[in-house]
């Protein structure tokens, strides 16, 4: 079997590697669940790609992201639920379907996009989508029955913690300014505090993550993404800690053959350079 650009040869090559008699062990063996993942390393490795503005890993890694698509079709098609072609059909409807002033036909067109269109649209697929579940007789509610049930569980934590936030804003469930938040999260970390000296480690991890979520909040409210923030700070972390690393190898001395109050003071020359530069 011959490489080609036809996506047609990559549905190939995971039906070939799924096939029960010929296929790979390892790839006839997986589910939805056990690809799930490594459909979301995927992703974060497309992100850091485009991080690194490294456009050739970006292929590469955009493929990888698209074989974890072609993978779960694979295996829906087996179930008899549905085939590559249907994904993407969806798909094409969905962006159609909510792009009606510039897929639609010419009053929709020049109405532009009208405010609150889009969560209108979402509304009707969601409608729609609740008849289609009855149909099957499944629970109407894929995520569940609440409010904030259609928030994604598998989304990173601090991803999800937004999302719920920012749902819960739209019916007026929200601190009014940040000055509040500060508050609460003095008053969180005061609670975390008297779970270490309690000892008590089920409260303490219920706690720290109080603090996390107060984080959350409080960067919504300054217009700071939570995720971008950290991920800022990661690298920051990273990129000082190896100023440290090259300063000890350049001294012909290791990390391990270092004390602490060595390695802190490389990270204050690193905090120096920084500023500096």
């Amino acid at each position: 079997m011959q490489p080609s650009r036809d996506i047609s040869r990559l549905i190939e090559i995971m039906a070939a590697l799924r096939d029960p008699q010929t296929g790979c062990p390892w790839d006839i063996e997986q589910d939805f669940a056990s690809i799930a993942p490594y459909t979301i390393e995927e992703s974060y490795e497309v992100a850091d790609a485009i991080a690194r503005g490294d456009l050739d890993d970006l292929r590469d890694e955009l493929g990888d992201l698209l074989l974890q698509v072609v993978y779960h079709a694979q295996m829906a098609e087996e179930a008899q639920e549905f085939a590559f072609g249907d994904v993407v059909q969806a798909i094409t409807e969905k962006m159609i379907r909510r792009h009606p002033h510039v897929f639609g036909d010419e009053e929709a067109r020049n109405a532009g996009m009208a405010k609150g269109m889009w969560e209108k649209i979402k509304g009707q697929e969601k409608a729609l989508k609740r008849e289609a579940r009855l149909a099957r007789g499944l629970d109407p509610e894929d995520h569940g029955p609440g409010f904030l049930d259609g928030i994604p569980v598998a989304l990173p934590a601090l991803t999800r913690a937004l999302k719920l936030q920012e749902k819960a804003a739209r019916v007026g469930f929200d601190w009014a300014s940040a000055g509040p938040i500060l508050d609460k999260i003095e008053e969180e970390i005061g609670e975390l505090r008297e779970a270490l000296s309690r000892g008590d480690a089920a409260s303490t991890k219920d706690e720290f993550g109080d603090v996390l979520f107060a984080l959350v909040n409080l960067g919504r409210h300054l217009k700071v993404d939570s995720e971008a923030a950290l991920s800022g700070t990661n690298e920051k972390f990273r990129s000082r800690f190896h100023h440290v690393e090259r300063s000890l190898n350049a001294a012909g001395r290791g990390l391990d053959a270092s004390s602490l109050d060595e390695m802190e003071d490389l990270w204050q020359q690193a905090k120096g350079v920084e500023r500096s530069g």
